[in-house]
């Protein structure tokens, strides 16, 4: 009996000297609340308890929706350095042959996707001489890159989506692999058939429909200023 008092008079000291401690837990909160409650019986509406629980629950929805806002955020600042690293990379080549290699070595690491391509339309033969000159270009008909992104007459820049398997014209020997897609319309000047930078993932998530395209817009952009330069 004396060492179940001794042990009551040290829990009660501890909580007198730091009352804050059982306040801040919401554990021992809610034990004591319950306890209270079986104090009461069941004849007694507890409207303060009942006020608590809505007033819990409501704090627990806000965290969440806070932890998805810093998420977000976080994302999103994670995506800008990324594209940020991207065009100061993509305004370092001195030649073409520099800027396909680039293309082909540097900018699937730098944009974290598994495969990249730059797809050119032309009515001219002999693609498949030029494709050879690098991994990453490849040249297809009129047409092709409004038909592959699939939106024909439209104005969006950017179409993203999960696939399952990439095109082996586009990917070549990583189509198999691919499951979410980003396609990125070039404008490549007057008089010049349009082109596409096409990004592939192995992972199904990283380009999605409901996903925004602001920082993919900007970067197909600046990109396609590029091609002009180096087209001209």
């Amino acid at each position: 009996m004396s060492s179940s008092a001794n042990l009551e008079d040290q829990l009660r000291e501890a909580i007198l000297a730091k009352p804050d401690a059982v306040l801040e837990d919401q554990h021992l909160m809610n034990a004591l609340v319950a306890a209270n409650e079986r104090a009461m019986g069941s004849n007694v509406v507890d409207l303060r308890g009942i006020a608590m629980e809505r007033m819990a629950a409501r704090l627990d929805r806000l965290e969440d929706t806070h932890r998805s806002v810093i998420a977000a955020a976080y994302d999103n600042l994670a995506g800008t350095n990324l594209i940020h690293r991207a065009v100061l990379r993509l305004l370092e080549p001195q030649d073409f042959s520099a800027f396909l290699a680039c293309l082909e070595q540097d900018m699937p690491e730098i944009l974290r996707v598994h495969a990249l391509a730059l797809v050119l339309e032309t009515a001219q033969p002999g693609g498949a001489e030029v494709e050879r000159k690098s991994g990453a270009l490849k040249l297809a008909g009129p047409g092709f890159t409004e038909s592959y992104a699939g939106q024909p007459g439209s104005e969006r820049p950017v179409t993203l989506r999960q696939t399952q398997g990439g095109s082996p014209r586009v990917y070549g020997a990583k189509a198999e692999w691919i499951r979410s897609e980003a396609c990125l319309m070039l404008d490549l000047g007057t008089g010049r058939l349009p082109g596409m930078l096409v990004m592939g993932s192995e992972d199904p998530h990283q380009f999605s429909p409901m996903q925004g395209t602001d920082l993919l817009a900007f970067f197909g952009g600046v990109f396609e200023r590029s091609m002009r330069y180096w087209l001209s």
